[in-house]
């Protein structure tokens, strides 16, 4: 499994906030999607990090963000963001 960080400094957090409820279909609907959640970050309030679990790394950066959803995910958030988002990947070497 592949962990997705995205972190994001936005202008609205509670429009963000519902953007993302709102976009949360587009990531469930992708092949290899394992789920994901939203975090805010309290010493930060306008801070917050995206947590999207993969199969592989490529069911992100080539299925998903090659797809018809990604452009409709940027089309909903992007209004909000203060900066460029930060896209990590991450896998688990110790549990």
């Amino acid at each position: 499994m592949i962990l997705e960080t995205a972190e994001f400094v936005v202008t609205d957090g509670p429009a963000f906030e519902a953007a993302v409820r709102e976009a949360r279909p587009l990531f469930q609907a992708s092949p290899g999607c394992l789920g994901l959640s939203l975090h805010r970050v309290i010493e930060d309030p306008a801070r917050y990090r995206l947590l999207v679990r993969w199969e592989r790394l490529e069911d992100h950066t080539e299925g998903f963000r090659g797809s018809e959803a990604f452009g409709r995910w940027r089309a909903l958030v992007s209004p909000f963001f203060a900066a460029a988002p930060v896209v990590t990947h991450s896998e688990e070497v110790v549990s």
